[in-house]
């Protein structure tokens, strides 16, 4: 008897641990991503790299958090053909609240096989611009308004004519609209305070693959963030404009200073690295590649000030010229707010090269006036000891040197030992006097 009730209750546990595995295996995941930033390459990197790994785990779901003021429209198609194609649903939520998806963060948006707002968030304002953030010209502009236009209607026409007529106005005239305006001409699915009420929201609804309808299962889902890597977070770090025109300037500085007093390295390899490493974010950002030639100049004003000394006036040109360059270069009329230098940071990086080379000129001009001190012109004023008498020949020692000497008409008489001062230098021998 007693064996039979120990039988049973192993075949109870192991029923029950049975069941809870199986529970624990049925428990679905969904993948969190956070694209805070610029529409760039390396957005589109860590948005490729979360559906790949979602696709692996077999995630039920990728949630997207957007958060952009726009960027490339390149880098915007590419995110956009990334999403449609996989095979995981995307779900493209902007957040937090008071977020936007502003310009390529609308049709990106608009992209996903389902897509929320938060409260107090902000999407549209679509219309194109040029790589300086200006207007473009009409029959060009009229092109690639078209092209959006017809991106937007294939990816919102399931939502019905509302949809499709706010997502044109957004390209056409730049509209924005409120996360409760979006919702009301059905642009958008949800309204949800955060990504947990975002999930429940989407539990039973129904979204459209490539492969046909799928119904989502949220319920109990087990949601799990995955981060920026290194390189990712590096790539982002090097399309900061404050960054890359900080690189740019230690950069151009550390190879002037090279060029300036040969015969090191460690300069010259910290400026190529700068110079290479700020390349890559200006080749990102929309510059104005004019302004560089301001900076250029700047520079070369301050090496004639080192050369040629003009008591600190081309210096003070070559600030002006480099604040001014850095301005036309990154913050030209018409360019994008998240693509503008800071100016404070402009003006005070160019009051340091000017003290910089400011206190290089001192330097300069205080070599000039410094007595020579090589050659035998540095021996005058100098004193040493006499090693024999002196009259018309004689030799006496200056520093660890023993020359061949003559006392000067107005010296008195000079006798080994004692102390003598150089007057003259006629060829290889010291004109002395008594000490």
């Amino acid at each position: 008897m007693k064996l039979i009730r120990i039988t049973l209750l192993t075949l109870l546990l192991a029923v029950g641990f049975s069941s809870l595995a199986g529970a624990q295996g049925e428990t679905s995941l969904a993948i969190i991503l956070t694209a805070d930033g610029p529409i760039m390459p390396p957005m589109l990197e860590y948005i490729q790299r979360g559906i790949e790994t979602a696709e692996q785990r077999d995630a039920e779901l990728l949630v997207i958090e957007l958060n952009t003021p726009g960027g490339s429209i390149d880098t915007m198609s590419e995110i956009i053909q990334t999403i449609r194609s996989s095979k995981v649903p995307v779900v493209v939520y902007v957040s937090p609240k008071d977020a936007q998806a502003a310009s390529a963060g609308a049709l990106i948006t608009m992209a996903g096989h389902a897509s929320a707002m938060a409260p107090r968030t902000v999407i549209g304002a679509a219309s194109p611009v040029d790589s300086s953030g200006g207007d473009i010209e009409v029959t060009m502009q009229k092109k690639i308004k078209e092209d959006l236009k017809a991106k937007a209607r294939s990816l919102v026409e399931h939502r019905g004519g509302e949809a499709v007529k706010l997502a044109e106005a957004m390209i056409d005239d730049a509209k924005a609209v409120t996360a409760g305006e979006a919702l009301d001409a059905k642009l958008i699915d949800f309204i949800s305070d955060d990504t947990e009420d975002l999930l429940q929201s989407l539990d039973g609804f129904k979204v459209k693959m490539e492969d046909g309808e799928r119904t989502l299962n949220t319920e109990d889902i087990l949601a799990e963030s995955l981060g920026l890597s290194l390189i990712e977070q590096l790539l982002l770090f090097l399309t900061d404009p404050n960054i890359v025109f900080t690189l740019l300037s230690i950069g151009i500085i550390s190879i002037l200073i090279e060029v300036s007093s040969p015969g090191g390295w460690v300069a010259g390899f910290i400026g190529v690295v700068c110079v290479m490493v700020s390349l890559y974010g200006i080749g990102l950002l929309s510059v104005n590649w004019f302004g560089m030639l301001f900076m250029l100049t700047a520079f070369v004003l301050f090496i004639l000030d080192i050369k040629a000394p003009t008591h600190g006036a081309l210096t003070a040109a070559g600030v002006a010229s480099f604040i001014v360059g850095a301005l036309v270069l990154f913050n030209s009329p018409g360019s994008l707010p998240y693509q503008q230098v800071s100016p404070l940071l402009v003006v005070i990086m160019g009051i340091f090269l000017g003290l910089m080379f400011f206190g290089a000129l001192l330097i300069a001009l205080r070599a000039q006036h410094r007595p020579i001190q090589t050659g035998s012109e540095s021996l005058l004023g100098k004193t040493g000891s006499a090693k024999t008498a002196v009259g018309h020949e004689g030799q006496v020692q200056v520093g660890s040197e023993l020359w061949s000497a003559e006392k000067s008409a107005e010296s008195e008489s000079i006798h080994k030992g004692d102390q003598v001062e150089v007057v003259e230098v006629r060829g290889l021998r010291v004109i002395v006097k008594k000490k």
